[in-house]
């Protein structure tokens, strides 16, 4: 199974990137992993909602270049679906059973993700109704990518 995690901007914190390294590493037993990071843009503090849609806009536009019409795309997003572990193992295994075996993953960036990247999205997934930090959010979802493939083949 192929992976890719897409995300916006660049991962600057080493304490993140060390457990990025290590996730990363764990998962190559699984699935061959590729994490893709766009450029953000920089928002102004007095930035309007059209500008904060322009600035959506310009990097979905980045992402779509990274995303073929062969992937299944989830996007995470706080209106999508949340679900279990266990729903989400199930999940992955399903897509796998489908022969859908190239799934992207899509970070968006502080303000969130363009209309474009959500109407392209097979799936929405919500891990919470809270809002973390785009950089932090790429390790938890590695985390669960990882736990996802133990469940599916029964390891604890």
């Amino acid at each position: 199974m192929n992976i890719t995690i897409i995300g916006v901007g660049k991962l600057k914190e080493k304490y993140l990137k060390s457990a990025i390294e290590e996730y990363s590493k764990r998962l190559s037993r699984y699935c061959k992993l590729n994490i893709i990071e766009v450029q953000d843009e920089k928002t102004p503090d007095t930035a309007s909602k059209k500008d904060e849609e322009i600035i959506k806009d310009k990097e979905g536009k980045r992402i779509l270049k990274h995303i073929s019409d062969s992937m299944y795309v989830v996007v995470l997003d706080l209106k999508g679906n949340m679900i279990t572990s266990n729903e989400f193992a199930d999940f992955i295994g399903d897509l796998g059973l489908k022969g859908k075996s190239n799934i992207a993953f899509v970070i968006g960036g502080s303000l969130g993700i363009s209309r474009e990247i959500l109407c392209r999205a097979d799936y929405k997934l919500c891990f919470s109704k809270m809002t973390f930090p785009h950089q932090l959010f790429r390790v938890m979802l590695l985390e669960q990518i990882y736990r996802g493939f133990r469940i599916i083949r029964g390891e604890p």
